[in-house]
């Protein structure tokens, strides 16, 4: 039992990592050297590409949470 609670955790975890760098990804960045797709200096130059794929990670993570952790009746 305690194995899945530490499990359980560590995919919360991920899931909120993954979601605050999707976040900081589109912030701006006054010392950026190129300017993102979206056409400001962000955080990330790779900026809408890059919060997507974040935002992937932390819904797939979420997924494996919710269908690992959820009482089967």
């Amino acid at each position: 039992m305690k194995i899945r609670k530490k499990s359980y955790w560590l995919l919360l975890v991920l899931t909120l990592v993954f979601t605050l760098l999707a976040v900081s990804t589109i912030l701006p960045d006054a010392s950026a050297s190129k300017v993102s797709q979206l056409g400001y200096k962000a955080h990330c130059s790779y900026a809408p590409i890059s919060t997507v794929i974040c935002l992937s990670l932390s819904a797939v993570t979420c997924t494996i949470r919710k269908r690992l952790f959820t009482s089967m009746e």
